[in-house]
């Protein structure tokens, strides 16, 4: 069941706060579970777009992502690996295939506490917005299938309608997030102190900093140390949370990581 001090999304608000609030949620581990690039990925490599070798990475990547939470050097391995996959893809393609990882996979992966949390805001009249470091393309699918506001995420450099392999800007991690919002805030009138963030991990700190209502969900052991000292909500939707010991969460990792691996080499590069 999850677990929380209070239920930081259904504090009453008058009209005037209403419309000068938002709530800000990441998404790997705190919308959905898992990463959704890897998802974005994987549905690439059954199209043949790249090899096995580089899908096991991703899967290598996606097993340590559940256990441990983010890590930035694997999410810029990541990227740097999705940006050279993309290089020349058409926007057009990309949109749909975000549309058909959404509809096939995305979907049964969100977190129904935290989906909940989303449309209690939108009930309440405050507008609700993704940020991520997922691609933009991918988190605008996203907030679009949930009737979300919209989205923040790592921006792509587009040439005739085509990804040229490039970012605007960083990847939207860590700092660059919670720069984000704070430019958002400016273009849209919000007051950053009436606003709510949601994350899982701990570089979110900055983001989660910013607003005066942060709320850290199925944290990582740091993020969760960092919310129990400053006294914030702290919600855990994952069925019967962390394993107790260290044997049984390296088991579970090892078993997880073995099992993308056998199930990406079950799929074969399509006839051309």
């Amino acid at each position: 069941m999850p677990t929380a001090d209070q239920d930081p999304a259904s504090r009453p608000s008058g009209p005037p706060e209403r419309q000068a609030a938002a709530a800000f949620f990441d998404v790997d581990n705190t919308l959905m579970r898992g990463a959704s690039l890897f998802h974005v990925g994987l549905k690439m490599y059954q199209r043949g777009s790249f090899r096995l070798r580089d899908a096991a990475g991703f899967a290598i990547k996606q097993g340590r992502f559940l256990l441990t939470g983010e890590n930035l050097k694997d999410i810029h391995a990541v990227r740097d690996s999705a940006m050279a996959i993309g290089t020349g893809l058409l926007v057009s393609d990309v949109k749909a295939l975000g549309e058909e990882v959404y509809d096939e996979i995305i979907a049964s992966r969100i977190w129904p506490g935290t989906r909940a949390l989303a449309d209690q805001h939108l009930r309440a009249g405050r507008r609700v917005w993704l940020v991520t470091a997922t691609p933009l393309a991918v988190a605008e699918v996203i907030a679009d299938r949930l009737g979300l506001t919209g989205a923040l995420g790592t921006v792509a450099e587009i040439a005739d309608g085509a990804y040229t392999g490039a970012l605007v800007g960083e990847i939207l991690h860590g700092q660059a997030k919670a720069d984000a919002v704070v430019e958002l805030a400016r273009l849209e009138g919000l007051k950053l102190e009436r606003c709510w963030a949601y994350s899982d991990s701990y570089n979110d700190v900055p983001l989660l900093s910013l607003v005066g209502n942060p709320v850290a969900i199925n944290p990582d052991a740091r993020l969760r140390r960092h919310a129990r000292e400053h006294n914030w909500p702290v919600y855990d939707f994952r069925s019967g949370r962390r394993a107790a010991t260290l044997g049984l969460k390296a088991a579970t990792g090892a078993g997880a990581v073995y099992g993308l691996w056998r199930g990406l080499s079950k799929v074969r590069r399509p006839r051309t």
